[in-house]
């Protein structure tokens, strides 16, 4: 089937790579997630990745055991890394070229972001996977995503979660739970759904960058998206 989207920011949560385990990395999980992304690149989407770093370390919670607000954002940063290096060495073991760019210096382990260079990376093929955020604390990796998603030319910004899309209320409360199959960047500030960073989610709609909300656990999802099928929510404007 013909594609919708060409190219793609794919928004990964850290604790995405840890599946259902306690351990910081599942190699199951990570490779199931990984088969996918390499599936839908080798059919020629150019993919980038944003990927946050909740499994190792998060600055929210390392403040409530007494660390600096800050310093746990900048261990949260350095997370973001050590995931988008296991990443890398996922993809490339599944024969695809994966390059890493950091928004942060990192010495010679990750060189750091360049607009016109990542995008020449999309070109060639190569899944690019956006490492340390936006490089500041007291910011969301969803706020990366929209960011990166606008400045390679996304398509679409694919957010990753572990529920089916965004529904009308809880659907493990309430059993009657409509699930949206598309919504405007309106309605879902007016019904405050919460899909994302409200900063994040406000540059999306300023930059008319649609966001598909989807369960990264379902087989094909990425592929199925990839060729237009519903599935998640799609949140865009209003004539979507």
């Amino acid at each position: 089937m013909p594609f919708k989207y060409n190219r793609v920011l794919l928004k990964l949560s850290g604790e995405a790579l840890k599946g259902k385990t306690s351990q910081a990395l599942d190699p199951t999980a990570m490779n199931t997630i990984v088969n996918e992304i390499v599936e839908v690149a080798h059919l020629g989407v150019q993919i980038g990745i944003v990927i946050g770093g909740g499994n190792l370390f998060r600055g929210a919670t390392l403040e409530k055991i007494g660390i600096d607000r800050i310093t746990g954002d900048q261990m949260g940063i350095l997370a973001t890394i050590i995931n988008a290096l296991a990443l890398r060495d996922a993809i490339e073991k599944h024969n695809k070229i994966a390059k890493i760019m950091s928004s942060i210096p990192v010495g010679s382990i990750v060189p750091l972001f360049e607009r016109y260079k990542a995008i020449r990376y999309l070109k060639k093929g190569y899944i690019v996977v956006f490492a340390g955020g936006t490089g500041n604390p007291l910011v969301s990796t969803d706020s990366a995503a929209s960011l990166r998603g606008i400045e390679i030319g996304a398509e679409l910004l694919l957010k990753a979660t572990h529920v089916d899309g965004i529904f009308s209320t809880d659907p493990k409360k309430d059993k009657h739970a409509v699930l949206y199959s598309h919504l405007s960047y309106q309605k879902a500030l007016e019904e405050e759904l919460g899909i994302m960073d409200l900063a994040a989610f406000s540059q999306c709609r300023d930059h008319q960058l649609p966001i598909q909300v989807f369960n990264i656990q379902s087989k094909n999802v990425l592929r199925d998206i990839i060729q237009g099928k519903r599935r998640g929510t799609l949140v865009g404007r209003e004539h979507l």
